[in-house]
């Protein structure tokens, strides 16, 4: 087991200007399951596979233990990665393609064999031990895949979004897998995924990326309660956080007809950059239903609405007196708002809800640079970290 450190860790392409990866610095200890999460293109299977050795670095380093891997060829660098696509070598046995790299590296053909079958077991695949992948479902074979890294016993698990190529349902379950036997392993892993629902519920910790640049590192909690900055806040939950641009008169930030308080912190920090203006966030299930007119309430004239069983959201358009709607800007859309309603008290298609921001419950963005201003929401989450 070892822990590993991105020390200023730069990728940059041939031919391109803007780096992959720009400076990454992280660190993650011994035996965590850190997940690197964020939309295409944000560098972080790039990063996972400078870790591996399948990209070369430019600048900076990156080290696992206390020994600097920079350099070091992939293979002596004492890491097992799974990828997204199963990799396996269709004429082998199960058995044999989860013992293949221990073959290669020529060790005892009895060894190789009580770890393939200790891994089965693991993994529960000892009963397709003499199947080729082909008459595997495509949960068995990337269980198969696991099992390869697993045997191997690395200082180091890297897996490059291995649940994509499974179905909704499957996906689930085996994320829940995933989890359980990294924690039963006890062995560091990074874990690339651009599904921020996966991030929050298997990772000790989570690392948002966007433009190669590292947004925010924290546990799933951190994120969700006190999200660095807007980039952060718009990513990570499900539905999408309300975000919306408003005007700040006396401390109140003017949302429609109502007017919202500001903390005090909040409104200090504004600077001349933001003229007068802050980005205001809020969950969805940060919000309730008040009686129309309510002092503070919000109208909301409902567009559709989501009944999911347990829950129900309402997406609908906000009367925006001050300014066009292209001054609003909420996840679902120009002018719309998403709302958690009580799934027994469902409005209909075009009716008026009114609601009311749960005090302590907004999230304070600069309207100039969009990095937190308030730490209203959870005070206690000071210990993330921003980069």
């Amino acid at each position: 087991m070892a822990s590993v450190t991105y020390d200023n860790a730069s990728r940059i392409y041939p031919g391109t200007e803007r780096p992959a990866v720009d400076a990454l610095n992280l660190e993650i200890a011994d035996g965590e399951f850190l997940v690197l999460v964020g939309p295409s293109g944000c560098g972080k299977s790039t990063s996972l596979r400078m870790l591996a050795g399948l990209e070369d670095i430019d600048e900076g380093a990156i080290w696992v233990g206390d020994r600097d891997v920079t350099h070091v060829q992939p293979k002596d660098r004492d890491i097992a990665m799974v990828f997204q696509s199963y990799a396996l070598y269709p004429h082998m046995t199960v058995a044999d393609n989860m013992g293949f790299a221990l073959k290669i590296a020529k060790v005892d053909k009895a060894e190789i064999r009580q770890r393939v079958e200790a891994a089965a077991k693991i993994l529960d695949l000892t009963e397709y031990l003499d199947r080729k992948p082909k008459a595997l479902s495509g949960g068995q074979r990337q269980r198969v895949a696991m099992g390869r890294a697993i045997v191997r016993q690395p200082q180091v698990f890297l897996m490059d979004e291995p649940l994509s190529n499974l179905d909704a349902k499957l996906r689930v379950q085996t994320r829940t897998q995933i989890a359980a036997l990294q924690r039963r392993l006890g062995t560091t892993t990074v874990y690339v995924t651009h599904d921020q629902v996966e991030a929050l519920t298997m990772g000790d910790r989570i690392a948002v990326l966007k433009d190669g640049v590292l947004q925010q590192v924290g546990s799933p909690r951190d994120m969700y309660d006190a999200p660095a900055n807007v980039f952060v806040a718009g990513f990570i939950g499900s539905p999408a956080m309300n975000i919306g641009t408003y005007q700040v008169f006396d401390g109140q930030a003017q949302v429609g007809r109502a007017k919202v308080d500001l903390a005090r912190e909040a409104v200090s920090a504004l600077k001349s950059e933001d003229k007068n203006h802050v980005v205001l966030g809020f969950r969805p299930e940060s919000l309730d239903r008040v009686a129309p007119n309510t002092e503070g309430g919000i109208p909301i004239e409902v567009d559709v609405v989501e009944e999911l069983g347990s829950d129900a959201f309402v997406y609908g358009e906000v009367p925006n007196e001050f300014g066009g709607a292209e001054d609003v800007h909420f996840a679902a859309g120009d002018s719309q708002m998403i709302v958690r309603i009580d799934p027994r008290d469902v409005p209909k298609k075009g009716d008026t809800v009114w609601v009311k921001i749960r005090e302590g419950e907004q999230h304070v963005f600069s309207a100039a640079t969009g990095e937190r201003l308030s730490s209203e929401v959870h005070t206690d989450a000071s210990a993330q970290h921003t980069a």
